[in-house]
């Protein structure tokens, strides 16, 4: 019997995409039933009333047949297009915007998802915080573990990667800086409006993706190999934390070049740093390609090991994204590893005595030795997870001797390029570099709430 495309389609069963990618500390975090591939978002934004305004087109496949899918999104929708058609939307719980396609979509079917918004992000809340942080001059958009809900429709986890491009309209005299490297310099688009647009060449998490609107100072430079190197310091930075930030930031090239001599290539089209104005944000994050720091950590002067800890998530959580947010050790000790590697670089001490001071100071029944950092619960960003991942990895390396260690170091990127990655693989190429049984040693220091004996 030959079937009619339309008999076919009819012959299908559709069902609703899930409305998270099943991470189960995060349950409604993320999407089923498609993959992303691209976000392209041309956007305006007005810095005297936090007005967001524009379009994202997001180019996808499904992964089942789809009757409907829901997107990670708080700001008001005006339209969504899907394949062109109008589609329904609707609201359902916290952040979820339940997309319902004009004709269902069989398995394998590359779609285009067009949502015309607007709002302004500062007032919207999900989860109990906002991830857009208004300035006394603009905005930023910087979180973790979601941060792209408050200004752009997405599968919003670090699962689902994708490209980016970023294009945002803003008031003559405002800057706009995002991910990526700037395909042209900033344009007039129309009177009183210039639109900044940055493109990122590597697949990148939705959290990663990130924006520093306001008065920054630009410096634009190329690396010796060529690549472009972007750092923008705001404005509003007082002349001490000016100074600060510049000494400290201003030495990314060279530590990101110390860097790639052990973890392989900067994986990277481009590199840099964003400082925040004074009070903005109360941490830093590894934003790709450029890290956005907090002014907290240049209060008392130049501090180059916080550059070193975001420039190494280029690496480690940035190139190696997680599968689920319960291996954030993966991120946060390997970062806080490469500190103690760094203080062996300049001769601020070894790697050994940090273990050893830490091991020393907090006792058994510390705080410290009561979470997991391989099993953390909800919130995942944890002080554990610094410090007894940083000190996992050190354990690892006293027992399987520099060599192997600093192969499996190497090898952890290369294996997952541009990927994702749990503590399962992991622990599975630590022990085929060593050749050594590991089982042990993880359980000991990832999952048992107790001070493990060295």
């Amino acid at each position: 019997m030959r079937l009619t495309a339309l008999t076919a389609i009819a012959a299908l069963v559709f069902s609703p995409g899930a409305p998270g990618i099943g991470d189960p500390y995060y349950p409604d975090y993320g999407n089923g039933g498609y993959d992303v591939s691209r976000y392209d978002l041309r956007l305006r934004y007005q810095p005297a009333t936090d007005e967001l305004s524009g379009t994202a087109t997001i180019t996808a496949r499904t992964t089942q047949d789809l009757s409907r899918f829901d997107l990670d999104f708080l700001l008001d929708v005006r339209s969504v297009l899907v394949d062109g058609r109008p589609a329904g939307f609707a609201r359902q719980g916290d952040h979820e915007l339940v997309v319902t396609p004009a004709r269902p979509l069989p398995k394998n079917h590359p779609m285009t998802v067009r949502v015309t918004y607007s709002g302004i992000p500062s007032t919207k809340l999900g989860e109990g915080f906002t991830a857009w942080v208004r300035t006394p001059d603009g905005a930023l958009a910087v979180g973790e573990p979601e941060e792209a809900w408050w200004w752009f429709p997405s599968d919003d986890h670090p699962a689902d990667k994708a490209y980016f491009d970023i294009s945002v309209a803003v008031p003559d005299g405002v800057e706009v800086i995002s991910n990526g490297t700037m395909p042209h310099p900033p344009a007039p688009d129309g009177p009183g409006w210039t639109r900044w647009s940055w493109h990122s060449a590597r697949p990148m998490a939705t959290y990663l993706a990130s924006l520093a609107i306001g008065q920054y100072d630009v410096e634009q430079s190329r690396a010796p190999g060529g690549r472009p190197v972007i750092y923008a310091y705001s404005n509003l930075l007082t002349p001490a934390l000016a100074a600060a930030a510049r000494a400290s930031v201003g030495r990314t090239e060279e530590i990101v070049d110390w860097e790639s001599s052990l973890f392989g290539p900067y994986p990277f089209e481009s590199e840099g740093g964003v400082v925040a104005p004074p009070g903005a944000l109360p941490f830093s994050l590894e934003n790709q390609t450029r890290p956005t720091y907090g002014t907290s950590h240049f209060q008392r002067g130049p501090d180059p090991y916080v550059v070193v800890h975001e420039n190494a998530h280029q690496w480690f959580g940035d190139e190696v994204s997680l599968a689920r947010w319960q291996d954030i050790w993966l991120n946060e000790g390997f970062a806080t590893y490469a500190e103690w590697l760094w203080s062996e670089h300049v001769g601020d001490g070894t790697a050994q005595e940090m273990f050893d001071n830490l091991y020393a100071g907090f006792p058994a029944d510390d705080e410290l030795w009561k979470l997991p950092p391989g099993n953390p619960g909800v919130p995942v960003i944890t002080p554990e997870v610094y410090l007894r991942g940083a000190m996992t990895l050190h354990a690892l390396r006293t027992t399987v001797g520099d060599r192997a260690f600093f192969h499996i170091l190497r090898g952890w990127p290369a294996a997952h390029r541009y990927g994702n990655g749990t503590t399962a693989q992991f622990v599975a190429l630590a022990e085929q570099v060593s050749g050594r049984s590991l089982d042990a040693l993880f359980q000991a220091w990832l999952y048992t709430p107790a001070k493990p004996t060295v």
